[in-house]
């Protein structure tokens, strides 16, 4: 039986009817701050192989070059999903038994550590083992991160949180593939290239450098987080989330709506291990699988396309150049998608954005694959794919986390989508390297095509939008 049980129940129940009722600028400093610097950092560290990659692989593997970087950019690839994997089936569940602030913390603090194994790597070896070092960040952040949010968030605007938090990440790939246009590509007139690109001849190490100081300074911003509210009641420890509550309220600067305790549940009874909760749960356990093949198939598209954009691009006979900025203008369409999200996220339920997500995915792929002779399309194209791509991230982010209690939801996060983001490593090794053997509109709809089954599996999933996360998941 959870501690929970030991705290009066009156006395939780009006600490979380108080949190709920918090407005943004109480919590926006947490929750889109804090968490979303942490977040920019592993998104950039994400993206930033996407188009420095090319001049990393001529440099530490004998014979690569641009025209065949796709043959080796699966191995670091799927390390780095690896990484992924250990950091969501193994970290993030430590949130729920330890807490959110310190796990998170411990999380980005891989992200300094795996880039600075890869800004020191003279081969290919030891640079892919920094590769996965830094996965183990992404899986670990974004099941802690998202969870912290969720559990901050009031109960109408969970979705929009989370997508507020999402503008961050598609800055960091922003940051993360402009940095490899302008420290590993030379200077060209646009839209060949980058004006005002240095061309560095160890550009890529630099692209790492940066990564290992947002990552200490990420590191020492998490730890300053005051812990989840749910997660200290969930342990029995009401005056700690009191204490946190209190200074929340505090952050309002205003008069706040009466709070209603009669609308929070009460405590559930469960079983002391979450894996072990959430697979003899029936409802648990069939959440956690379809999420699992929703996720893997979202990812395959995912993957294949914010990875290795520019390889798979170089790989249809565009010029590196030309492909990197095709990619750097399907990072705006990343941005644009995040603006989107968080002013627009709540509009629709959370399982309605995959169908939207996969025609825009769609389309943009035949514009590439028809016009893409055409600078101008094939830039539009781009930004159409990483808007649609990317465009049902946020929403889904924030139905893993409300798909589970507090007591096991880092857990179930972090299963859905560490062995969801194996479906990134089929579109690493088995995917991309089908694109070379194929004409670009096949190759590109081949890419796109598993973001349309994800979207199928979406409609299965429960009606989350503006409902408590203790009477939807107790």
């Amino acid at each position: 039986m959870s501690s929970s049980a030991q705290a009066p129940t009156q006395d939780r129940a009006a600490v979380l009817a108080r949190l709920d009722r918090l407005p943004r600028r109480a919590v926006g400093y947490a929750a889109t701050g804090i968490v979303g610097f942490g977040m920019f950092v592993i998104f950039y560290c994400n993206f930033d192989i996407n188009v420095s990659f090319l001049q990393t692989c001529s440099q530490i593997v004998p014979g690569c070059t641009p025209a065949n970087a796709q043959s080796w950019l699966p191995l670091p690839v799927c390390a780095y999903l690896a990484g992924y994997v250990v950091g969501g089936l193994l970290i993030a569940p430590m949130s729920d038994r330890f807490g959110r602030r310190s796990v998170l913390a411990a999380s980005v603090a891989f992200t300094a550590l795996g880039s600075v194994i890869a800004a020191l790597a003279g081969d290919y070896a030891t640079f892919t083992v920094g590769r996965a070092v830094t996965g183990i960040a992404m899986g670990g952040v974004l099941a802690v991160g998202n969870t912290y949010i969720g559990e901050l968030a009031p109960h109408g605007a969970r979705a929009r949180y989370t997508a507020t938090t999402f503008v961050l990440c598609t800055l960091g790939a922003m940051v993360g593939i402009g940095l490899g246009l302008v420290l590993t590509t030379e200077a060209a007139p646009f839209p060949q290239g980058m004006p005002l690109a240095f061309g560095l001849a160890n550009g890529w190490r630099w692209i790492h450098w940066v990564a290992v100081i947002l990552g200490a300074l990420a590191t020492a911003a998490a730890s300053r987080l005051p812990e989840s509210p749910r997660w200290l009641v969930e342990h029995g420890r009401l005056d700690d989330a009191d204490t946190v509550v209190t200074g929340l309220e505090a952050r309002a600067r205003g008069p706040l709506p009466e709070p209603d305790p009669s609308t929070v549940p009460p405590p559930a009874e469960h079983a002391s291990h979450a894996y072990r909760e959430l697979f003899a749960n029936r409802r648990y356990r069939r959440r956690a699988l379809l999420l699992v093949a929703m996720w893997f198939t979202g990812y395959a598209t995912v993957f294949s396309y914010s990875t290795g954009s520019t390889v798979v691009l170089t790989s249809l006979h565009f010029t590196p150049p030309v492909a990197g900025m095709i990619s750097a203008a399907g990072g705006v369409g990343f941005f644009v998608q995040g603006l989107f999200s968080a002013r627009y996220s709540e509009v629709l339920e959370r399982r309605y954005w995959l169908p939207v997500g996969a025609a825009m995915t769609v389309l943009g792929a035949v514009i590439i694959a028809v016009f893409g002779t055409d600078i101008g399309w094939a830039l539009a194209g781009s930004f159409l794919v990483f808007f649609g791509f990317n465009v049902w991230v946020p929403p889904t982010f924030a139905l893993s986390a409300e798909s589970f209690p507090t007591r096991i939801r880092s857990a179930g996060f972090g299963l859905v989508d560490g062995i969801g983001v194996l479906g990134g490593a089929t579109g690493v090794l088995v995917i991309a390297p089908l694109v070379p053997l194929l004409a670009p509109l096949p190759a590109l709809l081949l890419v796109s095509s598993f973001l349309v089954v994800a979207a199928v599996l979406a409609q299965f999933t429960p009606r989350t939008r503006n409902r408590a996360l203790e009477e939807l998941s107790p």
